[in-house]
This record gives structure tokens, sequence and C-alpha cells, in this order.
């Protein structure tokens, strides 16, 4: 009967409170031991732990495709095979257009000339129809239209003329000209009266410019394309 009975423990002793055993990713408390114990602590996956990737093997041939060279830019041609020179789309103004635009600026260069010519005589002066006399009074007609032009130029502003006729100075890549390219149009301008060749020029030429607009590279164009009086065919 003695050996039979159980023995009772000396302290009394809770019963579990859990059944079921914490599993996944839970760590019991049982299996838990500090470093100093002697055990090993549970292993979690870290970036360090993590065998480096193998890079991919890449066939030789893979990488070179037989692409095509870049084509070199070209020029823009016209309906010919002559190379423009203009390279932006603004439109060249047609030649009435720029003779009426002169032909104002000249209209104005007379009104002075007249105005001379009348305070000329008011001051006294004679009109002798001489050499020297035709000369001198003959001469002041190009030095009226040379200061026209030049002051215009210098000022950095179309002349009158343009203006009224809704016309503007650009150069061949599309941008405002400067000081520069308005005197060096100055010159040209003049250079051109002088042998008319200049000015005849725009028959010739595939984009109807003149020699100013080639030495300055600078040419006239509408200032805005709805409001152009004359269109080219």
């Amino acid at each position: 009967m003695g050996g039979a009975r159980a023995t009772r423990p000396r302290h009394p002793v809770q019963g579990e409170l859990f059944w079921d055993r914490p599993s996944g990713k839970i760590i019991p408390f049982e299996s838990f031991q500090t470093p100093g114990s002697g055990g090993s602590r549970p292993r979690t996956k870290s970036a360090a732990s993590k065998s480096p990737r193998k890079p991919k093997y890449v066939h030789e041939g893979q990488g070179e495709l037989d692409f095509l060279p870049p084509a070199p830019p070209k020029a823009r041609t016209l309906g010919t095979t002559v190379e423009a020179v203009i390279f932006c789309d603004d439109p060249v103004a047609t030649r009435m257009h720029r003779a009426i635009a002169a032909g104002i600026d000249w209209a104005l260069v007379a009104v002075a000339y007249g105005l001379f010519l009348l305070v000329y005589g008011v001051c006294g002066g004679g009109f002798a129809f001489d050499r020297e006399s035709l000369l001198l009074i003959g001469g002041v007609l190009p030095l009226l239209g040379c200061g026209y032009g030049l002051v215009w130029g210098l000022a950095g502003y179309e002349s009158p003329g343009m203006r009224w006729a809704n016309l503007r100075l650009s150069t061949f890549d599309g941008f405002r000209p400067d000081r520069k390219q308005r005197f060096m149009r100055f010159i040209g301008s003049c250079l051109s009266l002088c042998t008319v060749v200049g000015l005849l020029w725009t028959f010739a030429d595939e984009e109807s410019l003149t020699w100013p607009d080639h030495i300055s590279g600078t040419f006239p164009t509408p200032q805005k394309l709805d409001s152009q009086v004359f269109h080219r065919r």
C-alpha cells in the first residue's frame, strides 16, 4: 500500500494554463537561453547571412545588336538641290511687301528733302542750274537717305515703313538681330543702292533674298502670319 501510493511534492505546483505549444515565429521560454549559459540563441534571417546572388550568365552575342549608325544632319534644301541658308520657319516677305515698306521709307526721306530745300530757299540760298549747284543740292538726297537708315540701324528698331507694313527683321536662325547685324545690313543696303544689282538679286535667289540679307544674315518677315497683306502663291 505504501509503495503504490504516489509521492506528493513538497511544494505546490500550478498546472499549465495553456495546453497548446507556441509555434511559428514565436520562441518559447523553455528554449530561450542567455549567452552565458552555454547555449546558442536561435538564428534569425538577416541581410548579412544571405549569400550573394550569382550574376546571370549572358550570352556573348546578346549585347551586340545591329543598330544602324545615326544619320548625319542634313541641311534643309529647297525645291531644287540648292541648300537653304534660312534655318528657321519664318517666311521671307514677298517682293511687293518689301517694296511697299521701302516706298514708305523713301517717301519720308523725300519729305525731309523737301523741308531742306524749303529752309535753303528761305535762308537766301540760290537755285542756280550749274554743275556745282546741282551736285550740292542733289547730293543731299542720298545723304538724307543714308542718315535715315543709319539712325534706325543704330537704334535697333525697324524703320517706320517696315512697321507700317507689319514687317520685322529676323536672323537666319529665327532670332532678333543685334546692332552689329543691323549695321551690316545698312552697309549692304548702301552697296545695293549704289549698284542696283543687290536689289535685283531677289529675282535670281532661290529664297528671294537680296545682298543686304546675305551680308547681314537677316531678312524681313511678317510680324504675324495672319496679318500678311500679300501672300506668296
